[in-house]
């Protein structure tokens, strides 16, 4: 099973868990680019690609470990994105 493929709670478990990790000091330089490399994997698309960098971006620079990028990404797909997902769709039966 790839990161993409991922259930929605299990993302949100992943992306809590990846950003405890990037709180850690003094990792930031191995951090950054597997947080990026992670964060390209969940998300298909240009948006992944886009939250591939700005995670790297912020893993990277000092002082942004408290930015919770992997949890903000999470809640634009899965609460605030107006696209609707194929698990969210409802069916009425009359």
């Amino acid at each position: 099973m790839t990161l993409e493929h991922l259930s929605k709670n299990q993302k949100l478990i992943l992306s809590i868990v990846c950003d405890a990790i990037g709180m850690i000091p003094f990792i930031d330089i191995i951090w950054a680019p597997l947080s990026g490399y992670i964060m390209s994997r969940l998300y298909k698309g240009n948006i992944g690609k886009f939250a591939g960098v700005f995670s790297f971006i912020e893993e990277i620079i000092p002082g942004t470990d408290f930015i919770p990028s992997f949890t903000i990404m999470w809640l634009y797909t899965h609460v605030f994105s107006s696209e609707k997902k194929p698990e969210e769709t409802v069916i009425d039966i009359d």
